[in-house]
């Protein structure tokens, strides 16, 4: 795992963040692990199969008049 160091880090800041993970009930380093991995992975992502399936619903089932090809598949050769 990677390890980062921030200077320069302003005194109000440290303690705004240790009480912040005193409220969430986990260590300092604990809760800016947190609060990075949400500003680089926001909770609310777009999900393309849910928001297909969403779209799909407002014009109900679709039915599809296909016949399936049943003749058999040949093998294949490597030689």
């Amino acid at each position: 795992m990677a390890a980062v160091t921030i200077r320069n880090l302003p005194e109000e800041t440290y303690r705004a963040l240790k009480v912040r993970a005193a409220q969430h009930g986990r260590s300092t380093e604990a809760e800016i692990r947190e609060i990075l991995k949400d500003a680089v992975h926001p909770p609310r992502r777009v999900k393309l199969g849910s928001e297909l399936v969403a779209i799909a619903r407002e014009f109900g089932p679709v039915e599809l008049d296909i016949e399936r090809d049943k003749t058999p598949a040949e093998a294949v050769s490597f030689e």
